[in-house]
Formats: C-alpha cells, structure tokens, sequence
C-alpha cells in the first residue's frame, strides 16, 4: 500500500497560494545586452562553464569573478563538491550571484544566496535553516530544468536512515521558497553550444515537468495547468519539428525550447513532479545518469501504467492534446509520444547504465523512504510492487 501523504506535500496542499513564483523574468538577445543592464561589476560572482564563458563573455572585459564549475566536479551537485564551491568562493567576497548553466549550476547558485550552513550534509538533512541573504540571477542554458525558477535545489548526498549514514549515496530536493532565485533571464543564443544529446534530454525533462504537473492528482491549479499545458504545446511542436527536419531544426526554435522550459518550472513549483522524477532520482544518485535522461528511461513505461491503471480522468485530457499535436488517435497518443521521443533521441535501456537485476527489488525500497513528497503527487497510487515492475520494463 502506499504511504499516506508527507508532511512536505500537506503543506503545499494546506497553502492556498495559486503558484509560487518569485523572480522578475527578463529575455535579452546576448550575455552583453544582460551584463549592461545589471551593470555586472567587482562584487559579482558569475558561476558557469569555460566552453559558455570563452564564446560569450570572455571579450566583454567584465571585472566579476568568473568561477567555472569544472574546477570543482562536474555532473550533479554532491556534498563534496557543493562543499568545494563554498571553500572556492568565500561568503564575503561577493554581493550578487549569476548562474550562467544547466541545472547543476542553478541549483549550486541557489545556494550561494544563502546562508552557509555548518555542514552541506545538514543542509540537505533539514538540520541547518535556509537563509537567502544575496540576490540571485539566474541565466539557464539548457531548456529543461526550469531551475531558474523553482524553490528546489538537488544535490547527491551521503544516504541515511533512521538518522544513521547507510554507506550509499541518493540524491536529495530541498525545498524552501527563501532559495528561489531573484532575477530570471532567458537568453536563446546561449543553448546553441549545447551538444544535440543534452538538448534533447533537456528539453524530453522539461515535457516529464509539465506532464507530471498537468496529471497532479491533488497540487495541481489553475496557473500551473495553464503553464503546464503551454509548455507541454511548444515542447512537442519542437521535438516534432526535430523529426521532420533534423537535429539542427532545433537551432530555429530555440527561443521557444528556453521559454517552455521556464513554463513547466513554473508550473511544478505547486503542482509538483511526481513518480518519474521520484524512481530516477536513485538511479541518477548511483550510477550518474544526467537528470534528463534517468527522467526519459522512465517516462514512457510510468505512462504506461497510468494508462492501464485509469485511462480517464487528467490522463485522457493529455491524450487528446498529444493527440491533436502528433495528429494521430487518442488511443494511440502514449504510443506515437514514446515513438517520436525515441526518434529524437534513441531510449537506453538501464542495464546499459550498471542498473542490475537487485536494484529492481532495492531502489523501490529507497523511493519509499527518501521521495514521499514525489511519489505522493503519482497520478494513480504508487506502491513498492508498481515500481519494481516500471524499473524491470525498462530493465
């Protein structure tokens, strides 16, 4: 059976607030056209990428403090290299933080407004208070966290159970608006370094957001399912249009990609993801499956489930929108969904990423414990017997 409903969900329930949504949004042509406009200077700290500083930043003779989040790990934020970035970037040496990246980057900027904890593993633990004390601006660069709006921040840490470290990792959300970022600019040109793999796991994330928000059984309102459902729209046109036309279509609709992705961030901040971001979540925590994809393994086979378990309902309105957009059938919406995902980006099974046979049975068990606040926004109840079966499809 599954658990009854966390305390982090009731209380989202229990807050009448339509959506959350903190930052001021801005779009701006060029990095340039941003950095004149905050009047970037000494006491900025700007946290991005050398591949994303070198092209756009380099020759505008900025004096802030670039830091490049390869000289502290790359991949999902951990304990230790959240730890890193906190002894790399001393508190008092800054005013203002801009994240300029994917969703690692955003999440660990996040953080850098806040006060620092006496321990990142406490932090994560709810042990230490979350305490915004410095604007935030955010600047992403792929199209699919939609981070840059959102009240979470998601790092791997040391696992725990009944208070004791297990010796595994898992990977954590914490929650609290005080760590929303002040400032979002969307800037189109700066996804066009991105490689065609991580757009399309970015942007197959940002459609699991608005679909996960959009079939919230309980959280969902009426702005998020404006939101969710505008973004849903604008991602399968894009990933359509990549299947008529190739790879590079993508480079046409680029602004549309970035602002879809900030759509469904807004949509989830209250209504919530739900089973698919709650099962990859372990798979990205113990083998290092980029978010977007650990999300793509998953989401076809959880439609799946929910088809079959109540077709009705939030799930049939879905179908006729997938519908209408791929022009096929209701009853073959799910089906022609998976085929063009997987025809913009061919579907790894998990074995292929170290996944084994025991995890089927173990991470279940993990899920349970550690994502209460995503499991319980599942469209149908999602129980230990239901994981095990989704994760041995995709096996």
């Amino acid at each position: 059976m599954a658990k009854e409903m966390d305390a982090f969900s009731a209380s989202l329930m229990a807050d009448k607030r339509e959506i959350i949504f903190a930052p001021t949004v801005y779009k701006f042509q060029t990095f340039a056209q941003m950095a004149e406009e905050f009047k970037l200077g000494e006491r900025d700290v700007v946290l991005t990428n050398e591949f994303i500083y070198t092209p756009f930043m380099k020759d505008l003779g900025l004096k802030c403090n670039f830091v490049f989040q390869e000289k502290f790990g790359t991949g999902e934020p951990s304990e230790e290299t959240i730890q890193v970035m906190y002894d790399m970037i001393p508190y008092d040496s800054y005013d203002r933080v801009i994240a300029v990246g994917g969703g690692a980057i955003l999440d660990m900027c996040k953080l850098l407004g806040c006060k620092r904890p006496n321990t990142v593993h406490d932090l994560f633990f709810k042990r230490f208070p979350v305490v915004h004390e410095k604007d935030v601006i955010a600047i992403p660069t792929t199209c699919g966290t939609g981070s840059e709006c959102t009240n979470i921040t998601v790092a791997i840490v040391k696992d725990e159970k009944d208070g004791q470290l297990t010796g595994g990792e898992t990977k954590l959300g914490l929650v609290s608006d005080d760590i929303i970022p002040n400032k979002v600019c969307l800037i189109p040109d700066l996804l066009r370094t991105l490689p065609f793999k991580p757009f399309a796991c970015s942007a197959i994330d940002a459609l699991v957001h608005a679909t996960e928000s959009f079939l919230s059984p309980a959280r969902k309102t009426m702005t998020s399912e404006l939101f969710s459902e505008k973004a849903m729209e604008m991602i399968l046109k894009g990933l359509k249009l990549i299947k008529e036309k190739g790879p590079d279509a993508r480079f046409e609709y680029m602004d549309e990609f970035v602002t879809a992705s900030l759509y469904a961030g807004i949509a989830f901040l209250k209504a919530g993801c739900a089973t698919v971001h709650a099962m990859s979540f372990p798979l990205g925590g113990t083998y290092h499956v980029p978010h977007g994809e650990s999300n793509y393994m998953l989401f076809g086979a959880v439609l799946r489930v929910y088809e079959e378990l109540n077709p009705n309902g939030e799930l049939l309105r879905f179908k006729q929108m997938v519908a209408n957009i791929l022009d096929c059938t209701v009853e073959e919406a799910i089906p022609s969904l998976n085929n063009l995902l997987e025809t913009v980006l061919p579907l790894r099974p998990l074995h292929d990423c170290g996944f084994t046979e025991e995890d089927i049975v173990e991470f279940p068990k993990s899920v349970e414990v550690n994502q209460q606040r995503l499991i319980t926004n599942s469209y149908v109840p999602m129980t230990q017997e239901l994981m095990q079966r989704i994760y041995r499809e995709c096996f």
